[in-house]
C-alpha cells in the first residue's frame, strides 16, 4: 500500500536519516585491512542504541530463511546485496557495499554506499563512480508526477554507456512506517510509463552494477546475494522524499 506523509511524518524520517548517514561515515571511516565485517556491524550497533532508533534490519522476517541477524547488510566484491556480516577479514583492495535502516518513532530511513579498502583498480573505481553516479542522475529525476519508468529507464540507459550488468530483479521501494512499502522503485522502464509519484511520497532508489553480467545467485543462507559470474557489485541508495517543500534526500552522505 502506498503511504502519503504529513510534515511531521517527515521530519522523523529526516531523524531516522540523519542516524543512517552518521553510520556510514562511522564505517567509511573505520574501516581498514584487518578487521571483520561483523567488527563493522558492531559500529552501527553502538550507533544505533546510543541514538534513540531502532534497527530496521534486526530481526527482519524472509520466509523460507533465518531472520537477519545484524544491523546492517555487508557485502564485499562479488556480493551484491543483502551480505550477512561474518568474520570475513577486510583486506586492501576489497570493494565493500554497507546497507543500514533505522526508524525513529516509527518511521524508516534506508541507504546504501560501495566503497574501496585502500587502494582499488581503475576498472573497480569506475564501478563504484558509476553506480553512484546512476543514483544521483536518477533522484534529479524525483518530482510531483513523475512516472517511474522515466527513473528506471535513465538508470538502465547508464549502466548501458558503461558497459555495466544493471540489477533488474532487486529493486526500489517506497518506506515511511514500514522499510519497504509500494510502490516497487525498478531501475529499468520505459520513459513516461509506470507509477506516477505524488507529493506526500518516499521512495527508495537503489542501482546495483556489475562488472560482468546482471544476473545473480543466492547463498545458502537465504540472503547473501552475489554475481552470477563471481565479478564485483557495487550499491547505492537514497530515501528521498517528495514533500511540500520540495524533493529532500533524508541519508546524504557526510563525506
Amino acid at each position: 500500500m502506498v503511504t502519503y506523509k504529513t510534515k511531521e511524518d517527515f521530519l522523523k524520517m529526516e531523524m531516522a536519516g540523519k542516524v543512517v548517514s552518521n553510520i556510514h561515515y562511522e564505517i567509511y571511516t573505520s574501516a581498514k585491512p584487518g578487521m571483520t565485517l561483523k567488527d563493522l556491524d558492531n559500529i552501527a550497533k553502538e550507533i544505533v542504541e546510543k541514538s534513540n532508533v531502532t534497527s530496521s534490519f534486526l530481526g527482519y522476517p524472509q520466509p523460507g530463511s533465518i531472520d537477519f541477524p545484524a544491523y546492517i547488510c555487508a557485502s564485499p566484491n562479488d556480493v551484491i546485496v543483502h551480505g550477512i556480516p561474518n568474520n570475513y577479514v577486510i583486506k586492501e583492495g576489497d570493494l565493500l557495499s554497507i546497507d543500514a535502516g533505522v526508524s525513529y518513532e516509527g518511521y524508516h530511513a534506508d541507504a546504501a554506499f560501495t566503497f574501496g579498502i585502500g587502494q582499488i583498480s581503475d576498472e573497480d573505481n569506475n564501478l563504484i563512480e558509476s553506480t553512484k553516479y546512476a543514483l544521483n542522475e536518477a533522484i534529479k529525476l524525483v518530482e510531483d508526477g513523475q512516472k517511474l519508468g522515466t527513473i528506471g529507464h535513465k538508470i538502465d540507459k547508464i549502466a548501458i554507456k558503461k558497459n555495466l550488468g544493471n540489477v533488474k530483479n532487486y529493486v526500489g521501494h517506497g518506506i515511511g512506517l514500514e522499510m519497504h512499502e509500494a510502490p516497487q522503485v525498478p531501475h529499468y522502464g520505459k520513459k513516461n510509463k509506470g507509477f506516477e509519484l505524488r507529493t506526500g511520497m518516499a521512495i527508495c532508489i537503489e542501482p546495483m552494477f556489475n562488472l560482468g553480467t546482471s544476473e545473480s545467485t543466492v547463498d545458502d543462507d537465504g540472503w547473501t546475494v552475489r554475481t552470477l559470474d563471481g565479478k564485483r557489485s557495487a550499491h547505492y541508495e537514497h530515501t528521498i522524499a517528495l514533500t511540500e517543500e520540495g524533493t529532500r534526500v533524508f541519508t546524504p552522505n557526510l563525506f
